[in-house]
């Protein structure tokens, strides 16, 4: 194999696969990164047991080379020793020749290394998915969806299902939903699909999701989402993403999602959040960093937190209350997780008791709900 490759597309690949190389695995070659050239550019691969990423550098794009090959092939190089010396590689371009026994030679102006590489048979297939089970939705969407969702799986690998996202889709409406049972977050949002496409019980790691943001963190367009039995793809420009699905049923939550209530409170979502972050440096080395509201008649939620051995802090935030007097505890961490997520000026607020879940959504949409359980104070 040889080929020539610009350095800065070389290092943004490697940066993006080396999302998903092993740094600790019983199977050694699960520690390198894939390289592979042909006709349409250079591939590079990272994958673990639960996750792949593929990055395609294109021959050339905005009528700009980008690789050059001589002879195709492909390799398995150290990943993390790899990505090291491609960030600090001194030109614009980088020489790779990789001979029969996978030595391979990098050059880039007065700098040569030389690297042990391995058979790139032994690396992991990537996965061939039939593409009957197949979507497309914006990528600032999918971004938006992961972000207001993803914060509230279960960080216990314990939980099982828990840990990772629900996907269902119906009649075109694909629905996020998260919990860890004592919060819940779920977003709904339209997207292209056949009419036909039904999806159930896709279960996808938490972990995986939030490398799938920050991946397509300065993407645009369009993505598609390919789904088999136990695995998910989603295929951007130049770009394929694979996570297992974890295998299990999750729970019915609809059940849990108070319909109606008996208090009803819609106030600015950054005044409230900055109220709840400053209640918090109170609460926040208690046991459950526990803040308390009261919603009066008149107008106000008043937000109160105390610790026994720092003080405490009162203050209120107006808004327009409809329904009872009530006060609730809970925890502020979660909260102000939520709250952070929101994308809308005013936020709506549904008390139902002092002990059961109570709701956050945008003021004027029900396309994003968050679920928050109390916390019982003496």
């Amino acid at each position: 194999m040889k080929f020539r490759i610009s350095r800065t597309a070389l290092t943004e690949a490697v940066a993006s696969v080396s999302k998903a190389v092993s740094q600790k695995t019983t199977v050694p070659i699960l520690t390198g990164i894939h390289l592979s050239v042909d006709e349409e550019g250079c591939w590079v691969t990272g994958s673990t047991s639960d996750l792949t990423i593929q990055v395609c550098v294109p021959t050339k794009q905005d009528d700009k080379n980008l690789v050059n090959m001589e002879t195709m092939g492909s390799v398995v190089l150290p990943g993390r020793i790899f990505a090291d010396i491609v960030r600090k590689l001194p030109g614009d371009e980088v020489d790779m020749i990789v001979d029969e026994r996978w030595k391979t030679t990098l050059r880039s102006q007065q700098a040569q290394f030389e690297l042990k590489g391995l058979d790139p048979e032994e690396y992991p297939h990537i996965p061939q998915l039939q593409e009957d089970r197949m979507f497309s939705l914006p990528s600032d969407l999918l971004k938006s969806m992961i972000r207001q969702t993803g914060f509230a799986v279960s960080a216990s690998e314990a939980r099982g299902v828990l840990t990772g996202v629900l996907w269902t889709l119906s009649q075109g409406k694909l629905t996020f939903v998260a919990t860890d049972s004592h919060r819940l977050s779920r977003r709904q949002a339209e997207v292209e699909a056949p009419e036909d496409l039904t999806i159930e019980n896709v279960i996808v790691p938490g972990k995986s999701l939030s490398e799938l943001a920050k991946i397509l963190q300065d993407a645009s367009g369009w993505v598609d989402v390919v789904l088999s039995d136990n695995q998910i793809m989603v295929r951007a420009d130049h770009l394929l993403f694979f996570s297992r699905i974890l295998e299990g049923t999750y729970p019915d939550t609809n059940r849990v999602i108070p319909q109606g209530g008996k208090t009803d409170i819609v106030l600015a979502t950054k005044e409230l959040l900055q109220s709840v972050d400053r209640a918090s440096l109170i609460s926040r080395d208690g046991r459950d960093n526990v803040i308390k509201w009261t919603m009066k008649e008149e107008g106000t939620v008043q937000v109160h937190s105390a610790a026994q051995d720092v003080g405490s802090v009162l203050e209120e935030v107006s808004a327009r209350i409809t329904g009872e007097e009530m006060s609730i505890s809970f925890n502020a961490q979660y909260m102000l997780d939520a709250l952070r997520t929101v994308d809308s000026d005013e936020i709506r607020i549904l008390l139902t008791g002092t002990m059961t879940p109570f709701i956050i959504q945008p003021a004027e949409r029900e396309d994003s709900l968050h679920l928050i359980v109390p916390i019982r104070t003496r």
